[in-house]
């Protein structure tokens, strides 16, 4: 008698090889997504390439853990002086806000390291008017800033630019001359209303200020004019309190700002590009 052959028993639980692949390619995409998020690019590259790599190799758990350890060490590693940093790098990097010449305080802005370098060159060439309290430096995210104050740049209630001033003009000049960058003259007064036979307000005697400073840039150094914009802000922006005579005396001032990409994010598009845009 011929035995029964007895049937193999069937295995029901070969869908979880494929589950499992699914789960592992699907947890790699919510990471590769996490990863594109990051500020820190290079970290997402590296969390990326893990990925890849991890998947080819079948080390995904332990390749991820390595590299998002990596990632938090790199960042602590990263964070050292910002101003070494920019200067080892070149342009495009950004370093804390200096103020020279001028109490310091505030918030801590990230100006480009391209502009770091004019700052230390203003700071030696205008020593004495540094010490003298008549001109003021700082770095901010929108750019240099060269505050001309009325005590070594303007009479009182006057707009015209006192001749004394122009050897410390020259020296912005010449810096203003060797950058790119786009200026704006920002005038700004004190609290203290003024009204004589030429100005009526602080709005007019602010704005004449920065006009007068642009017409001199522009007549006597060469800056061209399409470079520059004015703003006139009164007593709307000051330096620092207005119940002090000392205080009053830096709101008096005129801004020279050499304006970086964020700051001239402000400034309307300049006519070619306008129509460019197909702006009228």
């Amino acid at each position: 008698m011929k035995r029964r052959r007895t049937a193999e028993h069937e295995n029901h639980e070969r869908w979880l090889v494929s589950y499992a692949d699914f789960i592992t390619l699907l947890f790699a995409f919510f990471v590769v997504m996490f990863a594109s998020t990051q500020a820190d690019k290079a970290k997402a590259r590296a969390v990326s390439e893990s990925v890849r790599e991890a998947l080819e190799k079948g080390q995904f758990r332990n390749a991820m853990a390595t590299v998002l350890g990596k990632g938090r060490h790199q960042n602590e590693r990263t964070s050292q002086d910002p101003r070494e940093e920019a200067k080892s790098s070149g342009a495009g990097l950004k370093v804390p806000e200096r103020d020279i010449g001028a109490p310091k305080g505030g918030q801590e802005k990230t100006p480009p390291a391209d502009l770091v370098k004019s700052a230390e060159t203003l700071e030696k060439a205008l020593a004495a008017e540094l010490k003298k309290q008549q001109v003021a430096i700082r770095l901010e995210a929108r750019g240099l800033v060269i505050s001309l104050r009325e005590a070594g740049f303007f009479a009182s209630g006057d707009d015209a630019v006192s001749p004394s001033s122009l050897p410390a003009l020259a020296k912005i000049a010449a810096v203003v001359a060797s950058l790119p960058n786009s200026v704006r003259l920002e005038g700004h007064t004190d609290s203290m209303p003024i009204h004589n036979s030429r100005f009526r307000s602080n709005w007019e005697l602010s704005t004449a200020r920065a006009i007068a400073t642009l017409e001199l840039l522009a007549e006597r150094y060469g800056i061209p004019r399409s470079r520059m914009a004015v703003a006139g802000y009164a007593d709307n922006a000051p330096a620092e309190s207005n119940d002090t005579a000392e205080g009053r005396a830096r709101n008096r001032r005129v801004d020279i700002v050499l304006l970086t990409a964020e700051g001239l994010r402000a400034e309307p598009p300049a006519p070619v590009e306008a129509a460019r845009n197909g702006k009228k």
